[in-house]
């Protein structure tokens, strides 16, 4: 198979079969949904494990982000990690601690408590991978799913794309982007997307919920923002329509994206949360979150699911693109050895 996440008609095969049926399982594993909800008595628990394998700087603290996002989509706060840290015989004491760091500092600084988790020195790897678990809780009346989105809501994204994607890209292939071009100064811009504007979408999840009537909160990652709105689409049987020239496509990531022939639409893009909810609510949410200091755009509209996933862009309406796998998956398959 190829490098990055399962093809989805894969994993909705693998999760048509059944296993063990807990009715307090409120919302289980499905294509589009990247946390589960377990109703444990007075507030529900939500649960999210995601790895870290693309990347290899600051694993630790990307680990801690990637995951709080997703509790943070449901409506949760996040508040308990487990990390497992494998790595390769190559590694030193000194690197280990490093890492262990990163993650012990950014569940600091986002009020978590680190709980456990497990260490290994790996045979067969040539780089370390975290695999973070993260716990949080939601009021049962403030749970939010990314199959809640409904006909007539706007999309309103934050940051713009592709945040994570292009950081990657500037941290792990400095080499390759200054022999076909990229400056200096544009090179070290891209690589401080992971942290301006960031990859986290704890605080404008947290806004959205605050001033709005959220119906449906999605953080795009692999596959970029076509497939995280894709994932919306199929989990809340929905069609849409967007405009492209409402995308707000980072300059960073333009460039570089135009020098690697890779297309933005399909990036990595951890840091821009997607948010549907009524239209008239819209001017408020886009103040709320200026005056939190976090761009936002609305982009385009829920639609009924017979009319289809749609780009209405500069030569009148397009299919919305499909991408197979990560753009940034295809660059390493394909570029790596460059």
């Amino acid at each position: 198979m190829d490098l990055g996440k399962f093809p989805p008609q894969l994993l909705q095969r693998l999760l048509a079969r059944e296993g063990t049926h807990d009715p307090r399982v409120v919302l289980g594993p499905r294509v589009g949904e990247d946390a589960a909800v377990i109703d444990i008595g007075e507030r529900l628990l939500v649960a999210k494990s995601d790895p870290i394998t693309f990347a290899t700087d600051d694993i630790g603290w990307y680990a801690v982000q990637v995951n709080a996002n997703d509790i943070a989509c449901t409506g949760g706060v996040p508040m308990w990690f487990l990390a497992t840290l494998l790595v390769p015989e190559s590694f030193t004491e000194t690197q280990a601690e490093a890492v262990y760091v990163q993650v012990l500092d950014a569940c600091t600084a986002m009020d978590v408590a680190l709980i456990g988790g497990h260490s290994e020195v790996t045979h067969g790897i040539d780089r370390p991978l975290v695999l973070g678990t993260m716990l949080g809780e939601v009021e049962r009346d403030r749970l939010v799913s990314t199959g809640g989105a409904r006909e007539g809501d706007s999309i309103v994204i934050t940051k713009g794309v592709a945040v994570e994607g292009t950081s990657v890209l500037a941290r792990e292939f400095e080499r390759q982007l200054l022999a076909a071009g990229l400056s200096a100064s544009s090179l070290e811009a891209a690589r401080e997307y992971l942290y301006r504007p960031g990859i986290s979408v704890v605080q404008e999840a947290r806004v959205a919920r605050a001033v709005a009537e959220v119906h449906s909160m999605h953080d795009p990652t692999e596959g970029g923002l076509a497939t995280g709105l894709r994932e919306i689409a199929h989990a809340s049987g929905m069609g849409l329509a967007v405009e492209q020239s409402s995308i707000p496509v980072l300059s960073e990531c333009e460039e570089i994206c135009s020098l690697l022939n890779l297309n933005p639409l399909g990036l990595l893009a951890s840091g821009c949360l997607i948010i549907t909810l009524p239209s008239p609510q819209v001017p408020n949410l886009l103040r709320a979150l200026e005056e939190a200091g976090i761009n936002a755009w609305e982009v385009g509209q829920i639609i009924a699911p017979e009319e289809g996933l749609i780009v209405i862009g500069y030569e009148g309406e397009v299919p919305l693109p499909e991408f197979s796998r990560d753009e940034l998956a295809r660059y390493i398959s394909e570029n790596a050895q460059g």
